[in-house]
């Protein structure tokens, strides 16, 4: 089957998606077949990122938030030679995803689960399934590289950039959370962020137009987002073009990309049918026959296909992150306190006397709110722990989380050294944007009223999956909210939480309680 390299590498891609789908008798393969193209010229041309140090800090973020079409990142990782990596004994000497696993996928216990597990699997970056947490975690992880390049980086050395891609699908668009998330980003001017919205037009119910009519380019440049449309997700040239605009646009950036689900299946491209279900046999083959491939072949990666992308992101990757190693070293050198600090944070430490200066509180007849001691606390707490940081769904004069200290200051547009974050009246997207903070190794928090943590379940429930060190303060907490009525008593919110497996859910009693929890 003589091919072009590349494009017999993109068809490797689609072909392990296929056939893994089909094994299994259950998953999503015609994503993993539209998009192969897209996600070859991002990982081969440009993701900063080594296959060889997969927690590298600077590395790009890349967000797979239709978590469904997960083989298609499988069939990457794998193909890129990405490194398993063990948080005791470091990178490991084999591979994050082998065949075996791919053979396995949808399998218990397999290192390719239905969906991307961040911790399972190498290379995932973050827990996606529910749509539209992936794109609201993304930008949580490109806030966290402007702040830690406000925190980190010296003339002449700059240590923090990373940019973040994220691969949208339609239902990723419709979810209400990536409205609340780009608004976020656009108001926030977060440049370093890419959203790739693949516009195949099938759902599982059928085409998009039943439930989908709005014009995602003039929604997001509403937004403040620079938007580009690729009209052929097989055109690998326009698809540069499209990258390079972001590089170019000093704004977030859309990228509507045209494509067309179960690419190549003689009867089920552009059909449901090649959603959520396997193709079926014949079809399989039908697919392969249309990408010049041995029709019986299973799981075949061909002479030089791993090579190629040695060659592409294994070479380029290994170059910048040498590079960043030699700075980071000579960071240590010039800047040793600074440097001290980044490896507490990066390992996930406390500082030496994170702890001093709490509080004590006396004993009062009287009492002092728990939300008013909590701020006191938090304020303390915060300014022993540099990246402890967060804020609340504009509700922080209730909530009492505003950081009140000289130089804790807001985090806005273009000023990103600031710890207070205005997340605005977006609890859903808050939760997630936290999440994607944490997954920098930034210590975040978000606050609001206890009855709001309805709007928060999905990133909450996700964030105790990925056992992420992030704090949700509740406020406003008893049922005797009585002049606001009903709307507002959180009956059974408490039990709710509770029932969340992961999840530590404590409810201090009074002001010294705070202070233990």
């Amino acid at each position: 089957m003589p091919q072009d390299i590349d494009l017999l590498s993109i068809n490797t891609i689609r072909t392990l998606a296929m056939d893994a789908v089909q094994k299994a008798n259950s998953g999503h393969p015609g994503t993993p077949m539209a998009l192969a193209p897209l996600a070859y010229e991002l990982w081969q041309e440009r993701l900063r990122y080594d296959p060889a140090d997969p927690t590298w800090p600077d590395r790009d973020r890349f967000v797979l938030s239709c978590g469904h079409a997960s083989m298609l990142l499988y069939a990457v990782l794998h193909l890129a030679g990405v490194r398993a990596f063990d948080p005791d004994q470091g990178v490991l000497d084999e591979p994050a995803v082998s065949l075996d696993d791919i053979r396995k996928f949808r399998q218990l216990d397999s290192r390719c689960p239905g969906h991307p597990e961040y911790r399972l699997t190498t290379g995932v970056e973050t827990t996606t399934g529910p749509l539209g947490q992936g794109v609201g975690n993304s930008v949580g992880m490109a806030i966290a590289s402007r702040w830690l390049a406000a925190h980190f980086n010296r003339p002449g050395f700059e240590l923090f950039g990373f940019r973040v891609y994220a691969f949208a699908s339609d239902g990723d668009m419709m979810e209400g959370i990536s409205h609340e998330a780009a608004s976020i980003a656009g108001h926030l001017n977060l440049s370093n962020l890419c959203w790739v919205y693949y516009n195949n037009r099938i759902t599982i119910e059928g085409s998009t137009e039943l439930a989908l009519g709005d014009d995602p380019q003039e929604r997001f440049r509403a937004y403040g987002w620079h938007t580009v449309h690729v009209t052929d997700v097989n055109d690998r040239a326009a698809l540069a073009r499209a990258f390079a605009e972001f590089d170019r646009a000093g704004k977030p950036t859309l990228i509507v990309v045209d494509s067309h689900i179960g690419y190549g299946a003689p009867t089920k491209h552009d059909t449901r049918e090649a959603h959520g279900e396997p193709l079926g046999a014949d079809e399989v083959k039908g697919a392969k026959k249309f990408y010049g491939w041995p029709e019986d072949a299973q799981f075949l990666v061909p002479d030089g296909v791993r090579e190629r992308f040695a060659e592409c992101i294994g070479r380029r990757g290994a170059g910048l992150r040498a590079g960043w190693n030699d700075l980071h070293q000579r960071y240590r050198t010039q800047f040793p306190e600074d440097a001290a600090r980044l490896d507490l944070l990066l390992e996930g430490r406390l500082p030496e006397n994170w702890d001093r200066g709490l509080p004590e509180f006396p004993a009062d007849a009287k009492g002092l709110a728990t939300r008013d001691s909590g701020g006191k606390v938090l304020n303390a707490l915060a300014k022993n722990v540099p990246w402890l940081l967060g804020g609340a769904a504009d509700l922080s004069p209730s909530t009492k989380t505003n950081l009140t200290f000289d130089g804790a200051g807001d985090f806005e547009a273009n000023h990103y050294a600031g710890r207070n974050f205005h997340f605005g009246i977006r609890e859903h997207a808050m939760g997630a944007i936290i999440n994607g903070m944490a997954l920098c190794r930034l210590r975040p928090y978000g606050s609001t009223f206890l009855i709001f943590s309805d709007y928060e379940r999905a990133p909450i429930r996700l964030a105790a999956l990925m056992e992420l060190p992030i704090v949700q303060v509740f406020t406003h907490d008893s049922i005797g909210l009585g002049e606001d009525g009903p709307t507002h008593q959180p009956v059974e919110h408490l039990a709710a939480l509770r029932a969340i497996p992961g999840l530590v859910t404590l409810r201090p009693g009074d002001a010294n309680e705070i202070v233990e929890a």
